[in-house]
């Protein structure tokens, strides 16, 4: 499930542009000024931003500016969304670094189709397709985990865990990559958390003897392998 930042001060086009994103299952942080942007930059960075020109205190020009001159940010895919609809404005905005430029009024089917447009661009993994592994299926769109018929009831973490691991199967990863992938690169989190998320989305895999796809690799990480479902099934 991908993360989208929207950087947007008229609380009523945030709003109507959040609803539109959760109802399509993405997981979602508003703010409200350049500084709040930052600073949700700095915790999490997301999978795309949505970034409005027209801002309290620094323009989203410059936002876009400085996040493309800075190394963890550079490859940060961003849609401009800004009233300010002439040609220049246009190619500053795409000059400054934005990846897709949408003017206001705008449609929200045509914003739902450029971010997915702008993901699929930048990173395939992290649309919202259904995956397949082993005995187990995952719909980031439904937010549903299922073996055959069986549905599992997943928390919100235990489900980014999930996809991340069956979008990248039969590898070892660490403790500190699954933190990097699945919580954030810039979340303080001890590593041990990862270990209590693994167990309940054991438990969560346990009642459709799935439980035992996740290994884990003494002295390594965790590894996700259709193997052991085959075996179960």
């Amino acid at each position: 499930m991908s993360r989208v930042l929207v950087v947007e001060d008229e609380s009523a086009i945030a709003e109507l542009i959040s609803i539109n994103l959760r109802h399509a299952g993405y997981e979602v942080t508003i703010a409200a000024t350049a500084d709040q942007a930052q600073l949700a930059i700095d915790s999490v960075l997301p999978d795309l931003v949505i970034l409005d020109w027209m801002l309290p205190g620094q323009s989203g020009l410059a936002l876009a500016k400085r996040w493309r001159g800075e190394s963890r940010t550079k490859e940060l895919p961003v849609i401009m969304l800004t009233a300010r609809a002439e040609e220049g404005d246009k190619v500053a905005g795409l000059d400054a670094g934005a990846d897709d430029y949408l003017t206001k009024p705008f449609s929200t089917h045509e914003l739902m189709a450029r971010i997915r447009a702008v993901l699929r661009r930048k990173a395939p993994e992290a649309l919202d397709s259904a995956v397949e592994l082993g005995v187990l299926r995952l719909d980031p769109s439904t937010r549903r985990v299922a073996r055959g018929e069986q549905e599992v009831k997943i928390g919100p973490t235990e489900f980014r865990l999930l996809h991340f691991l069956m979008t990248h199967p039969e590898r070892v990863h660490s403790r500190a990559q699954l933190l990097d992938r699945v919580w954030g690169d810039h979340v303080f989190i001890e590593e041990r958390t990862v270990d209590v998320h693994v167990k309940r989305l054991r438990e969560a895999l346990a009642p459709v003897a799935c439980s035992t796809m996740i290994e884990t690799v003494r002295g390594a990480g965790y590894r996700l392998t259709q193997q052991m479902a085959a075996a179960a099934a």
